[in-house]
């Protein structure tokens, strides 16, 4: 196997680790163009591809994390992960459990994460990479690799919101709130949620969207209805898909992408509404 063959077999786990890494699509891609270019330097027979090219991509992303905790802390309003337009048949979402990994509600709850932490538990959580591969990608020994996963686990427990994955019967939820939503009904919407329901809305400075999280299913509901009624907002349609391995929502603007909606669940109730208005994260939302 030559080394563009290698690096096609493992490209689309390269780009699943780098996602959820990073929490954004073009950062993504440019990290797994970054391992081809350094893997066509690479001088020498490697027994492991995989190994080797997963060991590239997770370092870059280690250090790229490291790099833009600085630039969020000067990020206008709530942040966001890049969503993703998501086929049932990408090689990545394929499992509920790989799935699961993709939502917006457990990228966002990555962010309690320091780069290693999230990097070994991803690897480990996710990826079921062993404890003596993790070591080796990371540089560190096994046992050190076991506690920085527990450590890791103990962080998500805190922070853990209580936003389960997705079931079919939760995901009819969405069907229901579009429909609600169009019709401006805002008693209907308050019957979909959960009491402290919460809603993020990511402009980035860029566009207009809400600057801090709204809480409570009555103002959640009625902010929802009233974006529906404003003028100073454009006309835009809205259709269920497929984001980032669950059914969202996505709204269009003559012909472009408005916004992209995704959800937590509670029980057989929404409990988080995640709006991504952002234009620059919303250029490269679709089919990896």
């Amino acid at each position: 196997m030559n080394r563009l063959e290698a690096f096609n077999e493992y490209r689309s786990l390269l780009f699943a680790i780098a996602y959820r890494m990073l929490s954004s699509v073009s950062d993504a891609e440019d990290i797994v163009q970054e391992v081809w270019m350094r893997w066509q330097g690479v001088e020498g027979e490697i027994q492991s591809p995989k190994a080797f090219l997963s060991k590239l991509a997770t370092h870059l992303c280690v250090d790229h994390l490291r790099a833009a905790r600085v630039r969020r802390e000067r990020y206008v309003g709530s942040w966001l992960p890049e969503p993703l337009l998501t086929s049932q048949t990408s090689d990545f979402v394929d499992q509920a459990e790989l799935a699961e990994s993709l939502s917006l509600a457990f990228l966002t709850l990555l962010d309690c994460l320091s780069p290693t932490e999230r990097a070994v538990f991803l690897l480990r959580g996710v990826f079921h990479y062993t404890y003596t591969d993790i070591a080796k990608i990371l540089s560190k020994n096994e046992p050190n690799c076991r506690q920085i996963f527990r450590r890791a686990r103990q962080h998500l427990d805190l922070h853990k919101q209580n936003h389960s994955s997705a079931t079919p019967e939760q995901e009819s939820l969405v069907e229901q709130f579009l429909e609600y939503w169009n019709q401006g009904d805002a008693e209907a919407l308050i019957a979909l949620m959960a009491e402290d329901v919460t809603f993020w809305g990511d402009g980035g400075g860029k566009v207009v969207a809400v600057r801090y999280p709204l809480r409570g299913r009555f103002k959640v509901a009625h902010f929802l209805t009233a974006i529906r009624r404003s003028r100073l907002l454009p006309t835009f349609t809205s259709q269920v898909l497929p984001v980032n391995g669950q059914l969202g929502i996505v709204n269009s603007a003559d012909g472009n992408l408005h916004s992209i909606f995704s959800f937590g669940f509670t029980n057989q109730r929404i409990s988080a509404i995640f709006a991504v208005v952002n234009p620059e994260k919303l250029r490269l939302a679709v089919d990896e």
